[in-house]
């Protein structure tokens, strides 16, 4: 029950800073915020702080930011609609880049922790295609089918979601066989054709990787962390990509809020025994998963989302004038119902699962 708890209160912080960041580009813009609020359902408690009501709400599932005159006419000079179309812009902007900038933080956080993967070869399967095509231990892979590799990840998610595709490996090969040494390091090209290993049931190469390490200095730290920010950007698109194309069913692609909290307090269970540093790490992972990915989905042209909304913003900046709001509000609200449906769709998903 404690873990169902902590991840409800996990999902709920996220979708509080991405509010939180509508909440500040607003005030900072001068329109006029009635209710910042901290959960959902029923009011509380609340506080009246100036023109805004701070609010504490039954459920812990995020918060909300209502501002004047969002959704309708309203005369009022603080209204969201007549503020300059770059400021409205910037606030329905800033909760997308709340959640990359929180996924970036706890990133730091993961890699302080655990290192970072880095792509070099600790050696190669006997009769794999890695080793027919010479690949050897140190050998530094840089790119795959011209997508860059930062680590050895990316190499595996690339075959994850290019099943049995033919590969064109970028690789570097140390000076003497080693990376210590000063000389040059020698660039390669492999033509490689995965193979299906059916204990794994996945399409591979046959090369060997040797693990996370730790990070040097401030620098390396801070640019693995935009990595695994960056990777979760990658993955998600990669993932969207699979199940446009049917390359991935929809009952296994898309999971809504009860089956994400169901997989966080499994996750955190297990990890309660490992000790206090194993549980920020599995919280922390969590954290930059799911905030990079409410960010990638929020921007996405999407009607009744923050893309689909940003869309008609960047029409309206390019012509000169805005769309007519009582079109741009049929087409929000069509897609708020195509929404709706996806959730009915989603949460019964979730519920079959786990009966």
């Amino acid at each position: 029950m404690l873990s169902i708890i902590v991840a409800l209160l996990l999902f709920g912080f996220i979708v509080l800073v991405h509010e939180f960041g509508h909440f500040l580009l607003a005030k900072l813009n001068g329109i006029g915020v009635v209710e910042f609020s901290m959960g959902m359902g029923p009011r509380l408690c609340s506080v009246v702080r100036g023109e805004t009501r701070y609010s504490i709400k039954a459920l812990p599932f995020g918060g909300s930011c209502a501002m004047v005159g969002e959704d309708q006419d309203d005369p009022n000079p603080k209204a969201f609609n007549n503020k300059p179309v770059l400021a409205r812009i910037a606030v329905i902007a800033a909760g997308p880049v709340f959640n990359f900038i929180l996924a970036f933080l706890f990133a730091i956080v993961i890699v302080s922790i655990a290192g970072h993967d880095q792509p070099v070869l600790t050696g190669v399967t006997e009769g794999s295609p890695a080793q027919e095509a010479g690949l050897m231990a140190g050998d530094k892979i840089t790119r795959i089918n011209g997508r860059k590799v930062s680590a050895y990840r990316d190499v595996q998610l690339y075959l994850l979601s290019h099943p049995g595709d033919s590969v064109t490996l970028r690789y570097e090969r140390p000076a003497g066989g080693s990376w210590e040494n000063s000389g040059a390091a020698e660039k390669r090209t492999a033509e490689l054709t995965p193979v299906y290993d059916e204990q794994y049931q996945a399409y591979m190469l046959g090369v060997q990787f040797g693990g996370y390490q730790k990070t040097r200095g401030p620098g390396e730290l801070l640019s693995s962390s935009l990595y695994e920010v960056k990777y979760c950007v990658v993955s998600t698109f990669d993932s969207l990509r699979m199940l446009f194309t049917r390359k991935i069913a929809v009952d296994d692609a898309v999971t809504g809020p009860v089956g994400i909290v169901n997989m966080v307090g499994e996750t955190v269970e297990s990890g309660r025994q490992g000790g206090a540093l194993v549980m920020v790490y599995i919280l922390s992972s969590w954290v930059l998963l799911l905030s990079a990915s409410l960010g990638i989905m929020n921007l996405l042209p999407i009607p009744a989302l923050d893309g689909g909304r940003l869309l008609f913003l960047l029409i309206e900046l390019v012509r000169g004038k805005p769309i007519d709001p009582e079109k741009e509000g049929m087409v929000h609200m069509a897609g708020m119902m195509a929404l709706m449906a996806l959730m009915v769709f989603v949460l019964f998903n979730d519920i079959r699962r786990l009966m």
